[in-house]
């Protein structure tokens, strides 16, 4: 891409927390930074990536099919360790090219999702490289207070939920790979997320704010109700005969869960962090 449009991307994307318009809107996107394998200076360029479930992201070098791989492709192989930002969380990770079977795999996911990926690769005579990129640091979000940083983690779980919602209506009878993939992806991260808050957040809410019983009651009910939401649909992605119609039915039904819950926590704690 050329960079003047690069730099439209990044900017947008950065003003935006992830969200972008024109060709890559609804798209997921990341932003990495590599180091200059010649300059040693940081180079950021948008790129489309692919759950690969827990703290690795996928990312492909097609260089929209050139017969060149791309320059941060070689930047990340003279040096590893990159920078990802996500929208939400920008952290450090060790990038990795996939060979063999595991890139075979993984190849096929991708092509499965976007039949545009099998096009690049018949344009030229090299491997498209699909590179692995592992979380091996980072931080809570950059906001500018803890009821900001919450609605922004809970914006990126609404915005993951339109987009595979939005995926499986358009999917074939069959559930894909990818699919699977980014449905069990969303799984770990809501189960993740409600961890943390049952363990840390919440307990420090209920000490300082026992006027909060109550509030806290419904949401730790909530946290139960949507966990048992995410095993009944952990468990039928991973069943081989899963069909779009029965996948659909248990994301439409956790996601207006999980909306319903996200909404109430925000009206009920926001106010409380932000005050403190």
């Amino acid at each position: 891409m050329p960079f003047d449009f690069n730099k439209q991307i990044i900017e947008e994307f950065r003003a935006n927390r992830g969200r972008v318009g024109g060709p890559f809107e609804g798209a997921r996107l990341l932003l990495l930074t590599t180091t200059g394998a010649r300059s040693g200076e940081q180079h950021t360029v948008p790129l489309g990536y692919l759950h690969d479930g827990g703290e690795q992201v996928l990312v492909i070098g097609s260089a929209n099919g050139a017969d060149r791989h791309p320059a941060w492709f070689h930047n990340l192989v003279a040096e590893p360790t990159v920078n990802v930002e996500d929208g939400i969380f920008t952290y450090e990770a060790r990038a990795t090219v996939l060979e063999g079977a595991e890139r075979e795999a993984a190849w096929a996911r991708a092509v499965e999702a976007d039949p545009g990926w099998a096009e690049y690769q018949a344009r030229t005579s090299r491997v498209i490289p699909v590179i692995a990129l592992k979380q091996t640091g980072g931080g809570p979000p950059p906001a500018s207070s803890f009821g900001e940083a919450l609605r922004m983690i809970h914006d990126a779980f609404r915005r993951e939920l339109v987009l595979i919602r939005k995926e499986i209506a358009e999917s074939g009878p069959g559930l894909g790979a990818q699919l699977r993939v980014n449905c069990l992806t969303l799984c770990q991260g809501l189960h993740v997320h409600h961890s943390h808050e049952d363990r840390g957040l919440f307990p420090a809410l209920s000490a300082q704010h026992p006027e909060l019983a109550e509030v806290m009651d419904r949401l730790g009910a909530e946290h139960e109700k949507v966990a048992a939401l995410l095993a009944r649909l952990q468990e039928v992605v991973s069943t081989e005969s899963a069909d779009t119609p029965a996948v659909l039915k248990e994301v439409e039904e956790l996601a207006s869960a999980v909306e319903q819950h996200l909404d109430y926590e925000e009206e009920q704690l926001i106010p409380i962090l932000d005050g403190a």
